[in-house]
């Protein structure tokens, strides 16, 4: 049986700060009890390149995006980890929900996850957009929660991609210290419950296997801020954590170029017990 897939992209996040707030019991339990790798962001440490450095294994240099601005990028010729999947396996069922329009919108300067509308006919592939810049990440997180929550207990898609961005709009706002960032934290925390919560439900009751996947796009600078090429503004992480299977077998630090290939090895049967 082939393991599904949910990656979580929580924008901005500082892992440690996170941890150390005891404000995230569920960031923590997923760390303690998954694999744990550490990666570093090619600078320029933007949201722009980093996720599309994340989701379709290519460096900036191949996809070409440099900024958040998206001109010249090569995204058409560098698939993302959902539509690669798809290419894998025709019968593949993929699912996107984002609050940043980049990622998902079609009408806009990306997007990141290729619309795939033969698929999307065919009832194969969804996504869900919502605009964060304008009516706010605190909102537009909650309504993204709440599609991927239905989605998951609905149907299941065997590879998804959830993203969340109220951590980073709150550090840009107030600093990635104090209480604003905190708080944030912890509404993101509660998402992750929910999501977590709706796969061990699958698991049981299906007997499927999952493999919930958080990683984050740059680090933040303490007062706010983010794009060069300092240590914290290039840290990243990966937490995989298997639901109803083992953890993956992989190496405490991986190139963020990496990750979409070790996903797509983690959807083979292979030692996926």
């Amino acid at each position: 049986m082939k393991s599904k897939i949910l990656v979580v992209g929580i924008d901005g996040l500082v892992l440690e700060r996170a941890l150390d707030s005891g404000r995230a019991p569920t960031l923590a339990a997923l760390n303690e009890a998954g694999t744990v790798s550490a990666l570093t962001m090619e600078a320029p440490t933007l949201s722009g390149p980093g996720w599309s450095t994340l989701l379709t294994g290519s460096s900036h240099e191949q996809h070409g995006v440099r900024d958040n601005l998206f001109a010249g990028h090569r995204l058409l010729l560098r698939p993302d980890l959902l539509s690669r999947a798809f290419y894998q396996d025709q019968s593949t069922t993929t699912f996107a929900a984002a609050g940043w329009p980049p990622l998902v919108d079609p009408a806009g300067i990306g997007p990141v996850i290729h619309e795939r509308r033969e698929q999307q006919r065919a009832g194969l592939h969804r996504m869900i957009a919502r605009d964060g810049e304008t009516y706010g990440y605190r909102t537009v997180d909650g309504e993204i929660a709440e599609f991927a929550v239905y989605a998951l207990n609905k149907s299941g898609p065997d590879v998804s991609f959830v993203y969340f961005c109220e951590v980073d709009d709150a550090s840009h706002l107030n600093g990635a210290v104090g209480e604003h960032y905190l708080d944030a934290i912890s509404r993101i925390d509660a998402h992750l419950a929910r999501l977590r919560a709706a796969l061990e439900t699958r698991a049981h009751a299906k007997g499927e296997r999952w493999l919930m996947v958080l990683t984050t796009d740059h680090g933040h600078l303490d007062e706010g801020g983010h794009g060069l090429g300092s240590a914290r503004e290039r840290a990243s992480f990966v937490i995989a954590t298997g639901i109803g299977r083992n953890n993956p077998d992989w190496p405490d630090v991986i190139a963020p170029e990496s990750l979409v290939p070790l996903l797509l090895a983690e959807r083979n049967p292979a030692g996926n017990v």
